[in-house]
């Protein structure tokens, strides 16, 4: 009897897609209760395999948390805690403890199915995670809170744990992130280490840890820390934000005189320089001469993209100013997007065949050799009786040969804060083309971009005339800002048209979400913010100037349902949308297979 077989490379690509879906679906669930479409936060997707109400209610307790208090002010002080020798690992726990019992009475009041679901979250926790709760205090904090919320009386613990709930339990009260924040510090200080204010201050200490004392610390012993990685986020972005509010150092960055009109920061010359820094710090060195990149930006930063600023690099990990925690975060998401790759690496493989083999077909067909009639060449005798006879003086056929290097592609990848949860699946995305061109010679670059302020930063990760060793460099992809895709497009078809080869392609990995703030100079008009519809417009734009020099343009679209109108909007019929990685060959390599023939 003949036994069902299913190839290991299809099971990888179900778990995958499985993977990529329940994803997509906590993610959802969170930013709906907290409203904010730019939360990143870990979820707990493990759980999901004994119990799918865990994991809910994780996504749940993020979003609400973030609905009603400060993430990244808790995270700041988590950071701060720890830099000041606090143990990471309760620190953490009591945390999520103090999280959930602050947000959770507030979310209640606005969806009372909340309720139900923590319930049987609280069940399933007391019956798969009760032995790993009773290794460490807070982990038997947690099992009588449990307890006492299922029963709804108090459950007999000792003084000890009793007290500490009860302090937790206080935060049902909570009216800002500061009282969370407070509790914790005492518990902390109370149960944990009583020493702490002896050696390294009371909280006001804590809290005043410079920005500047935090960067110069090594993280590197928490980078692996999985229950740490969002709250270094967040750090992170405390840093990107409260670093450039101190660049104009007597008076702070100022929102323009009408509270209606676009959110605009003013900074001096002094402040712009700073942020210049700031980005070479967190992006690399450039690879371009100053002059050279002031000369590109006279001549492309112009129209919705005035007092603009563009910004060339190899990317931190290879001229970094210094080594500080964005290199060593950008070496961590490398070994992510590594990890990705080799746990799918056949259906990845089979892709870049795939992908590959179409294209060489469409290149053996462009290369086959055509014959003309002509007056020189090779004799055909059939054609002697003409002479004499007629006018036809073309006796010959003449051998056309064809070029096989009239081909230039461009892979242009959004690379902005939006694309967080899925920068694994896209530095994949941007791999696996550049490998099936590498495979049949096509000469190519790949760039990735986002934007700082009022810099657009244009990563590059492998060059037209590099060597395929260098598509290895596209795993260090890493999201982070937000993304000025009209200035990008433009600056991509400008290099390429100075590509001496005639057929040149465009392909543009994205979300459908152009979006930025602007930092405008003194004295200067106050530009609209590129957002929304105009954001959009703009980018069209852009896409329809570029294939009207006679550059293909192909829009691969791996962002939400949602944002497909706006990719609709700025591609035309010319877009992919990546639903899974099994399909990306078929539907990428469909569209270069035409650009290929179109013209043979």
């Amino acid at each position: 009897m003949a036994r069902n077989y299913k190839a290991p490379y299809l099971e990888d690509e179900a778990k995958d897609e499985y993977s990529l879906e329940l994803q997509n679906r906590m993610k959802n669930l969170m930013w709906t209760v907290s409203g904010d479409y730019t939360l990143d936060v870990k979820l707990d997707l493990e759980s999901y395999k004994k119990s799918k109400y865990i994991t809910i209610y994780d996504a749940v307790k993020q979003g609400a948390f973030a609905r009603f208090f400060d993430m990244e002010e808790l995270s700041m002080y988590i950071v701060k805690k720890i830099y000041l020798s606090a143990q990471q690992a309760p620190l953490m726990e009591l945390a999520q403890l103090c999280v959930d019992e602050a947000s959770y009475p507030l979310i209640t009041r606005e969806r009372s199915g909340v309720e139900e679901i923590r319930r049987r979250a609280f069940q399933d926790m007391l019956e798969h995670q009760s032995v790993r709760m009773s290794a460490s205090f807070f982990g038997q904090v947690k099992f009588y809170i449990l307890k006492s919320f299922l029963s709804g009386e108090n459950s007999l613990t000792t003084e000890r744990i009793q007290s500490v709930i009860n302090r937790i339990q206080n935060l049902r009260h909570a009216e800002n992130t500061m009282d969370i924040i407070r509790t914790i510090d005492q518990i902390y200080n109370r149960i944990i280490d009583q020493t702490f204010e002896e050696k390294h201050g009371t909280l006001e200490d804590v809290l005043a840890v410079s920005l500047e004392e935090l960067q110069e610390f090594n993280w590197q012993d928490y980078l692996d820390e999985e229950s740490l990685q969002d709250v270094l986020k967040q750090y992170m972005n405390s840093i990107a934000s409260s670093d450039i509010e101190k660049v104009d150092m007597r008076d702070r960055p100022r929102r323009e005189a009408s509270d209606k009109g676009p959110r605009v920061r003013v900074l001096d010359d002094e402040a712009l320089k700073k942020v210049y820094d700031y980005v070479e710090l967190n992006h690399g060195i450039s690879y371009m001469p100053l002059r050279e990149q002031e000369q590109l930006n006279y001549q492309l930063c112009r129209g919705a993209h005035e007092d603009c600023s563009l910004y060339y690099t190899d990317g931190i990990l290879h001229h970094p100013a210094k080594i500080n925690y964005q290199y060593k975060y950008a070496q961590l998401q490398l070994s992510k997007n590594k990890r990705y790759y080799h746990e799918n690496h056949r259906v990845i493989k089979r892709n870049i065949e795939m992908l590959t083999e179409m294209l060489r077909k469409s290149l053996i067909m462009r290369n086959e050799d055509d014959l003309c009639k002509s007056s020189s060449g090779i004799l055909v005798p059939s054609r002697l009786w003409k002479l004499g006879r007629t006018e036809d003086t073309k006796l010959f056929d003449k051998v056309i040969k064809k070029d096989t290097s009239d081909f230039a592609v461009d892979i242009l990848i959004d690379s902005s804060g939006s694309q967080s949860s899925r920068q694994a699946q896209v530095a994949v995305q941007g791999y696996m083309i550049s490998e099936a061109l590498s495979n049949i010679g096509i000469p190519h670059q790949v760039v990735g971009f986002c934007t700082f302020w009022d810099y657009t930063i244009m990563r590059r990760f492998r060059s037209y005339d590099d060597d395929r060793s260098m598509n290895q460099r596209i795993f260090e992809f890493m999201a982070s800002s937000n993304n000025r895709d009209g200035l990008a497009i433009r600056a991509t078809y400008d290099k390429l048209m100075k590509r001496e080869e005639p057929n040149k392609v465009l392909i543009v990995l994205s979300d459908g979400r152009p979006n930025d703030q602007k930092v405008n100079r003194p004295g200067s008009r106050n530009p609209r913010l590129y957002e929304g519809e105009f954001a959009v417009r703009d980018t069209a734009f852009e896409v329809r100037r570029a294939r009207a020099l006679g550059i293909s343009v192909l829009g691969v679209f791996a962002g939400e349902d949602e944002d497909l109108g706006a990719e609709k909007k700025i591609f035309g019929k010319d877009f992919a949308f990546i639903r899974n990685i099994g399909s990306f060959s078929n539907v990428v390599g469909t569209y270069l297979k035409r650009q290929l023939e179109e013209d043979m």
